[in-house]
């Protein structure tokens, strides 16, 4: 493999935020692969999205437009989706990959992020490939800091308890800042 391949220098001596080269590469190729099945008859903005299993398989997916335009699907959300229904869970995903038809690459939205945060780590890697191929590669956690997660939750029992324990944890957490 060259090393000019996409963008990618460093594909076969190095790891990616503890992705192979090989790995990366297959995400490069599957999200753009992807791309091409997009439905978008109405924005013509083509995204392609395509993730990484701890079990070493590839989910791909596209955005999904709609005449009713709210009622479209990001690719992201495509794609987190048909892994879940597969059988993936949080902490399952090792790395997602998005890509687009324009320069720089776009990330994914604020909806996408926040969907990603529910089933991936902070450090996740996120590779955003403009539509030269070349990418960008930011973790979950630059892409959206200060996150809402499922761990921010209240659980039954803090719930009973009237939420002191959030707010005592909440409290001392404020206190080692």
């Amino acid at each position: 493999m060259s090393s000019h391949t996409k963008g990618h220098a460093r594909h076969d001596t190095a790891l990616i935020h503890g992705l192979s080269g090989s790995e990366v590469q297959t995400l490069s190729e599957t999200c753009i692969e992807a791309k091409g099945r997009a439905y978008c008859p109405y924005s013509n903005f083509r995204v392609g999205c395509s993730l990484l299993l701890t079990n070493g398989t590839i989910v791909q997916g596209a955005n999904v437009e709609n005449a009713a335009y709210p009622v479209g699907t990001c690719a992201e959300r495509v794609t987190i989706g048909t892994a879940v229904v597969q059988g993936a869970r949080k902490g399952d995903i090792r790395a997602i990959a998005v890509a687009t038809d324009i320069s720089p690459p776009a990330s994914p939205c604020g909806m996408c992020r926040q969907f990603i945060r529910e089933f991936c780590e902070l450090n996740m890697p996120v590779f955003m490939y403009d539509k030269e191929g070349k990418s960008t590669i930011m973790t979950l956690e630059q892409l959206l800091p200060m996150s809402f997660g499922p761990e921010k939750l209240l659980s039954t029992d803090e719930i009973a308890n009237g939420g002191r324990d959030d707010l005592a944890r909440s409290t001392s957490e404020l206190g080692n800042a």
